[in-house]
């Protein structure tokens, strides 16, 4: 908060008005005894027999005193000037601490402390309040069209329409980026559902910047129950995810948002650090042709180096990144971290490609061909190295925003294959329609077709169709010796498995391609690589 200058000058002036007092008193003292004791004549007796002539003492003392008024003044002036300065040096200090440069709004530490004053309020008997965390929708594609000037701009028209969208108690935030947060100070579900939808409309009007009409959306999400200000952002933080992912607007947190795990927002804490400190680790299952057994490429998959828990498996995780929207990031990290092991293995003479899964989020992130553009130019790597797989689900979450993403990926001359093939609800004429070249049968028909007549079937049929559409095949799970020859004899393309190979980290990959190699013959392993 602001200090007042006038508040700020009053323990000066209350010092000086003690000190003037201080003088007035003993003025009069001085007064009263000269009266009383002839003090002057005493004075004029004393200096006639000893120090000389009164007259001349007085004028110098009278000149010194003079002096001293005149140069006091001028420097009580100049402190009084510099005590002002710093004061509104101390002002500006305070309100930069809390305040966003850009938009003027309060920034992560201006809202913790409004956040608290709020949450402790409640705790003395008031209304609770509610926490609505707001993410931009196509911002970053204003920023990568436009420029961040106009990027800028437009974050600074946000936040002056939103600051007229709310009460005089409300409070409006900037945490960075295009993430803004509202504190509804004494809000019941009436007027945080009013508030909220009247911020989405608001969003939703054209913004006018730099004599552009330039159309944003926003996902809300709400907390309105939190033991403290911590609980109630990453609540908020889970909403708002879940808001994006449903494409709904405004999604109010619910216990069903964290998996009924209390434990799910604290690990989605822990994970946001955990990409943040590199505790994400890739490892990498070996891909052959049938053929003839030659290692073609890997697979990259993540694992987490957890502090506590040891090195976590995706499932872990991976759902606490979709729902929380750290899946992008996550993904960019594995992206770069596969780019450059593929770069080295290449320095090396191994000629690998590496496959990197895509989350239905991931998939409808516009953004994502340039990403990608990016990181293989940053690595000096060819497009064909990098084999995108996609799940029939997340392509058929929005077909048409999908396909846009993929057709786009593919005109970069990316590999795309379609993962986990038979476990969704998509039909191969309508998987045609993409531009994948590769599918992969899941494991699930694949790990018991020696033993289940019908999944072989399936993966008969499967490999037969795809294959009359001109789909490369791959078969994922093959665990046995006698799984690799039956697939050799339907005519299947690729397979991958814990008979090749585990996942494993980066610097075994070329040891393990050579074992692999040297293990098979004809397409007939003679041993196992796991």
């Amino acid at each position: 908060m602001v200090v007042n200058r006038s508040e700020a000058l009053a323990p000066l002036r209350s010092a000086v008005a003690r000190e003037a007092a201080v003088v007035a008193v003993l003025t009069v003292l001085v007064a009263v005894s000269s009266g009383m004791w002839d003090l002057p004549g005493r004075i004029t007796d004393w200096s006639r027999s000893a120090v000389g002539p009164l007259d001349d003492v007085v004028l110098l003392l009278a000149a010194s005193h003079l002096f001293m008024a005149v140069f006091g003044s001028r420097r009580a002036r100049e402190l009084k000037a510099q005590y002002a300065r710093r004061v509104q040096a101390e002002d500006e200090l305070r309100a930069r601490a809390r305040t966003d440069p850009l938009t003027g709004l309060l920034n992560r530490a201006g809202l913790a402390e409004e956040l608290r004053s709020a949450v402790e309020g409640a705790a003395g008997g008031g209304s609770p309040p509610a926490v609505v965390m707001l993410d931009l929708d196509r911002f970053k594609e204003v920023n990568d069209t436009l420029g961040h000037a106009v990027g800028d701009a437009l974050l600074c028209a946000v936040a002056e329409r939103l600051t007229g969208e709310l009460r005089r108690d409300d409070v409006l935030a900037r945490l960075g980026g295009d993430e803004f947060v509202l504190v509804l100070r004494d809000a019941d579900p009436d007027t945080v559902e009013h508030t909220t939808r009247r911020v989405l409309a608001a969003l939703r009007r054209p913004f006018e910047v730099d004599g552009l009409a330039l159309e944003v959306d926003g996902s809300l999400g709400v907390a309105t129950s939190g033991t403290g200000p911590t609980e109630l952002l990453r609540a908020a933080d889970v909403a708002m995810y879940a808001a994006k992912a449903d494409r709904s607007g405004v999604v109010v947190h619910s216990p069903d948002l964290d998996r009924h795990d209390p434990a799910q927002l604290g690990l989605f804490g822990d994970l946001r650090r955990g990409i943040r400190d590199g505790e994400l680790r890739v490892h990498y299952q070996p891909k052959a042709t049938l053929a003839d057994g030659r290692v073609i490429g890997v697979e990259a998959l993540v694992r987490w180096d957890h502090p506590q828990r040891g090195l976590l498996p995706p499932s872990e995780f991976i759902g606490v990144a979709e729902t929380t929207g750290l899946i992008r990031t996550l993904t960019d990290v594995v992206l770069g971290r596969a780019l450059g092991d593929c770069r080295r293995w290449r320095a090396e003479g191994a000629a690998l490609s590496v496959a990197v899964n895509l989350s239905a989020r991931v998939l409808l992130d516009t953004a994502l061909p340039d990403r990608i553009s990016g990181l293989l130019a940053e690595h000096g790597l060819p497009a064909d190295c990098l084999e995108l797989e996609v799940t029939e689900s997340a392509a058929m979450q929005d077909p048409g925003q999908a396909l846009d993403v993929l057709q786009r990926l593919r005109a970069l001359g990316i590999t795309l294959s379609v993962d986990d093939y038979g476990t969704g609800h998509a039909s191969l004429s309508y998987l045609s329609r993409l531009p994948v070249s590769t599918l992969k049968i899941d494991r699930s028909f694949v790990s018991t077709m020696e033993v289940d007549g019908t999944d072989q079937v399936i993966v008969r049929s499967t490999i037969e169709l795809a294959h009359a559409l001109g789909l490369r095949v791959v078969a994922e799970g093959v665990e046995t010796r006698g799984t690799w020859e039956r697939l050799v004899a339907l005519g299947c393309d690729e397979a991958q498995g814990y008979w090749l190979g585990r996942p494993g980290p980066a610097e075994d990959v070329l040891a393990r391609v050579a074992a692999i190699e040297a293990s098979t013959s004809g397409g007939v392993v003679l041993s196992a690589g796991a």
